[in-house]
C-alpha cells in the first residue's frame, strides 16, 4: 500500500499533462468541427464532396498512424514539432472530423419548418440562428459531444509511443523499472476514471443549462 501510494505523485503529474493534451486538442477539434460544419452549410455546392473527403479519410485512419505522420513525416518538409505538439496537432486533426459529424447531425435534428416560419414572420437569419437553431443543436450535441471528449482522452494514451510522459507512459516507465503491474496499472486505470467522470458531472452540468440559456436568448431577441 505504501509503494502505492508513493506513485500518487508521478500520477498525478502524469494525470495534468494527459488532461493538458487532451483538453487542447478537443478544444481544437472542436472548433475545427464547427468550422468545418459551418463551411459545409455555407458553401455546400462547393464544399460538400472535399468534407465527406476529409471525414472519411481520417476516421479511416488509425490515430496512431496519423501521430505518426504528424512526428516523423513533416520533418521531411521541414516542419519539427516536439512530441506533445506533434500529439496536440494530430489528435485535434483527427478529432475534427468527428466533432463535425456530430454539429452535423446535431445541425440535421433542428426541424427546418421552424426555421421557414420564423423567416416567415420577418425574423432575421441570424435572430432565428441564435434563438432556434442553437439551443436545439447543443441540446443534441453536448452528450455526444462529451463522449467524443472522453475518446479523446483515451486516445492520448496513443502519445506515449513518441514518448509523451502522460498517464500511460508514465504507467510504463514504472512497471519497467519495477517489474510491478497491479499497482502502477491500478493507478493508471483509476487516472483515466477520474478524467472521464470530470467530464461527465461537467457535461451534466452544462446540458442543465441549455433551457436557461435558451430562455435567455429568447427574451434577448
Amino acid at each position: 500500500m505504501d509503494n502505492l501510494l508513493a506513485l500518487v505523485p508521478r500520477f498525478a503529474d502524469a494525470m495534468l499533462v494527459t488532461l493538458e493534451v487532451s483538453l487542447i486538442a478537443a478544444v481544437l477539434g472542436m472548433g475545427g468541427g464547427f468550422a468545418l460544419n459551418g463551411l459545409r452549410l455555407r458553401y455546400a455546392r462547393v464544399l460538400a464532396a472535399p468534407y465527406r473527403v476529409f471525414v472519411w479519410l481520417i476516421r479511416g485512419m488509425p490515430y496512431l498512424s496519423q501521430l505518426m505522420i504528424v512526428y516523423f513525416g513533416l520533418p521531411a518538409f521541414g516542419i519539427t514539432m516536439t512530441a506533445v505538439q506533434a500529439t496536440v496537432v494530430s489528435l485535434a486533426i483527427y478529432a475534427s472530423a468527428y466533432f463535425a459529424e456530430i454539429f452535423r447531425a446535431a445541425w440535421a435534428s433542428v426541424p427546418r419548418g421552424q426555421i421557414e416560419a420564423a423567416q416567415a414572420f420577418g425574423v432575421s437569419r441570424w435572430a432565428a440562428f441564435r434563438a432556434i437553431e442553437l439551443p436545439q443543436a447543443l441540446a443534441f450535441a453536448v452528450p455526444l459531444l462529451a463522449n467524443q471528449i472522453i475518446l479523446v482522452i483515451k486516445e492520448s494514451a496513443v502519445a506515449s509511443v513518441i514518448t509523451v510522459p502522460e498517464l500511460t507512459m508514465t504507467a510504463s516507465d514504472i512497471v519497467a523499472s519495477t517489474y510491478t503491474y497491479v499497482g502502477p496499472y491500478t493507478l493508471l486505470i483509476v487516472s483515466y476514471w477520474l478524467l472521464t467522470q470530470a467530464v461527465s458531472l461537467l457535461v451534466q452540468r452544462a446540458t442543465a443549462m441549455i433551457p436557461f440559456l435558451q430562455n435567455a436568448t429568447n427574451q434577448a431577441t
